[in-house]
């Protein structure tokens, strides 16, 4: 269990938390989430030791193992499974007096390090560490190379692999959807659910946040308030929190008005001053509930095309990869690729990470040579891209004025300072150094950038890295308003549900129209990666008699009703498991719990975690078995 009592943190001459009075129980996966500046990452920091609180107290357990993802990889020789295998540091301390007591001959040592090593089960650490690196995208024959190979992203994807592998009872992780596939979110997002210790994530992928958190802690103007559920009841709930202070508001700003009346017709009348005196002292004990403060969300939009065609691009029996150097062969990525794109469409690419998604983006723009086929696109088209490398292309040391102006050098600076105010640069942030700038600030500018060509397509690889949910909410509805045609690559969900109208699936070098919706395509993800194999054995097997498919029919029945009573029992048992956690959090929000005696107080959220626990392994039951009831 986790304390903050009347806590208070300054960051210079700035109060970004203050008065938090918060517990989080053992086992909860909590969401912290706010607006950008509003204290997240300073809350993770004093969670680690590395900011004090100016005021208050916070009481953590003396043993509490923490694991949170590092901000720097350093370029070192190591292989990328040895790296991740020392998030484990306790094991990695006795791999090296295992190493040590060899290099002696010392058997003794030789033993106890045996054993501390099979207490950690270090024997398996290999295996679990290539399953973390499996999990995020990293293909075998990738185990093995050094860290300091690869890019920035994939290093970011190695720390968090690190932070996994550590055994902890609280994790941390700041932004951890970042630099991921939507295969690596959806892998990532099970992970987090069978977690046992506790979580507490910062993220603004809000499909991320309702798959894996069980409460949210929302931080605003210096305060926290905690909510019970995922993100989404968080946001219905504070909905109607703020509709309730609005109306106490209005109601007590027309008693007020109501008071003063009397007070100002009355007070001079010696019969009426007793009663006018009663209600100047009513008014002024008043509580002077806050009008509802609307905060203004951000909106952006793409302007009207000059003219959209019909037919804007097609590829016909492409070969598209990347051509060898020196006469090496080119490496080829997807083959026999037929595509249209038609005016309006918007689609969504899905597929497994470096099957191909970002090549095929890259060959619809044209800036990959074509290995083979055809690339036809109609003379009016006008293509506004958005790679993962754009926001790093901007150039240091200039302004975003500098940036557009760049693009327009005739057109005056009122109409480029206007433009610029519409996406949020107003005044003096237009003419602001980019090197100041955040990561979501630069992502802003560089979408400003396309936005200011009028395109009529546009071809967005990752968009939203490093954007938050305000900003990724006015994206989803900009490109729902825009009239010209869209092709997505996302890991987030929730833009790809808003402004996909279909899906195209990138695999084992084909692209192919997927017939489903996200929740069918991570089905398909799970189904892809448990099919089993087929041995030569199985298929040199003989064709079944008609008398072995009879049984094999009658087997199939059976094991289909005791399949549908378990989902039956699972169904019931879960509804009681509900009906008991309500009650559980009830008793645990309420303030008298924690005047009554520790053990009782630590029976109640030792209870609470074995629901928990329960509900969930239930619940990945009743998955498996509902899809096999499907299938």
């Amino acid at each position: 269990m986790i304390a903050f009592r009347h806590f208070a943190l300054r960051r210079g001459s700035r109060l970004l938390l203050s008065d938090i009075d918060l517990v989080i129980q053992s086992g909860w996966r909590l969401g912290v989430v706010g607006r950008n500046g509003c204290g997240k990452s300073s809350l993770f920091a004093v969670l680690q030791g590395q900011l004090e609180g100016d005021a208050g107290e916070l009481d953590m357990p003396a043993r509490l193992r923490l694991a949170s993802v590092a901000q720097e990889t350093p370029a070192l020789p190591d292989p990328a499974i040895e790296y991740v295998m020392g998030g484990d540091v306790q094991l990695a301390a006795a791999l090296r007096d295992e190493l040590d007591a060899q290099a002696r001959g010392d058997t003794e040592a030789m033993a106890r390090a045996h054993h501390r090593i099979e207490e950690l089960h270090g024997y398996d650490a290999r295996a679990r560490a290539g399953r973390l690196l499996h999990g995020l995208g990293f293909s075998p024959e990738t185990h093995e190379r050094a860290v300091c190979e690869f890019s920035g992203g994939w290093r970011v994807r190695l720390n968090l692999a690190r932070a996994l592998m550590a055994p902890s009872d609280l994790l941390l992780l700041d932004e951890p959807t970042n630099h991921l596939d939507l295969d690596a979110v959806l892998w990532l997002e099970e992970w987090l659910r069978r977690y046992q210790g506790t979580l507490l994530v910062i993220s603004h992928d809000r499909e991320f946040l309702d798959g894996v958190i069980t409460h949210t802690l929302h931080l605003n103007e210096g305060r926290g308030k905690l909510y019970t559920g995922n993100y989404s009841s968080f946001e219905l709930q504070r909905a109607e929190q703020l509709r309730l202070q609005q109306i106490a508001h209005e109601r007590e700003q027309a008693e007020r008005v109501h008071l003063q009346s009397f007070i100002d017709r009355f007070k001079a009348k010696a019969s009426k001053a007793k009663q006018a005196q009663s209600r100047m002292k009513r008014l002024e004990k008043m509580a002077g509930t806050e009008a509802v403060r609307a905060e203004r969300a951000f909106r952006f939009q793409f302007a009207v095309p000059d003219r959209v065609p019909d037919s804007m691009l097609q590829l016909e029996e492409v070969v598209a990869g990347y051509p060898g150097e020196a006469g090496e062969p080119s490496a080829i990525i997807l083959h026999d690729v037929r595509f249209r794109l038609e005016a309006g469409e918007r689609i969504g690419l899905l597929g497994p990470n470096g099957a191909g998604k970002s090549t095929m983006v890259k060959t619809l723009v044209g800036e990959l040579e074509l290995l083979g086929g055809e690339r036809k696109s109609h003379k009016d088209l006008k293509i506004g891209y958005f790679a993962q490398h754009t926001v790093e292309s901007l150039r240091e040391g200039a302004s975003p004025f500098d940036h557009l102006q760049d693009k327009a050098p005739g057109i005056s600076a009122q109409v480029l300072r206007d433009f610029l105010g519409g996406w949020n640069f107003a005044g003096d942030r237009a003419f602001e150094s980019v090197d100041g700038f955040s990561g979501g600030e630069r992502a802003r500018l560089a979408l400003a950038l396309i936005a200011w060509d009028k395109p009529n397509l546009l071809l967005l690889d990752e968009p939203t890295n490093h954007l938050d949910l305000d900003m990724r909410e006015a994206l989803a509805d900009a490109l729902a308003d825009f009239d010209g045609a869209l092709v997505l690559v996302s890991h987030d969900r929730h833009l790809l549900g808003m402004v996909c109208d279909s899906f195209w699936r990138v695999a084992d070098g084909k692209v192919e129209s997927f017939d489903g919706d996200l929740d069918d395509y991570a089905r398909w993800l799970r189904a892809r990666g448990n099919a089993p194999k087929k041995s030569a054995e199985a298929e040199a097997k003989p064709m079944e008699s008609a008398a072995d498919r009879r049984r094999a029919a009658a087997l199939q029945r059976e094991n289909e009703k005791a399949t549908r009573q378990r989902v039956k029992k699972i169904e019931t048992r879960v509804a009681a498991i509900d009906v008991d956690l309500t009650t559980l959090e009830q008793k645990l929000a309420d303030p008298e719990t924690y005047n009554g005696s520790t053990a009782e107080l630590m029976k109640l959220g030792q209870r609470q975690s074995e629901l928990r626990k329960e509900k969930e392994t239930l619940e990945a039951e009743w998955l498996e078995l509902y899809e096999l009831l499907e299938a």
